[in-house]
């Protein structure tokens, strides 16, 4: 299984992340061995998505990454982002 993920860090932006063990990188995350979110912990994982072929999830996060991917994003996490 493939994974893409998003977690809000602390200065109001969107982690996406894709990995094929979402426990274990979400632990990285959790244990500052990620420099890219060490610095804006704690972090929660408010979304995901499973993908069997690696190259849709690696398709899905290019997509999420553009401003259309992540105004989409915050349009149907608003809720959860508010709680965050």
């Amino acid at each position: 299984m493939h994974y893409v993920y998003i977690l809000p860090l602390s200065n109001q932006q969107l982690y996406t992340g894709r990995t094929d063990d979402l426990r274990r990188r979400f632990q990285e995350h959790t244990n500052g061995k990620v420099s890219a979110t060490k610095h804006r912990r704690p972090l929660t994982l408010v979304f995901y998505e499973t993908f069997l072929a690696k190259e849709d999830s690696v398709r899905r996060e290019l997509y999420l990454k553009t401003s259309k991917g992540k105004s989409t994003l915050r349009m149907m996490l608003q809720d959860s982002l508010k709680t965050t």
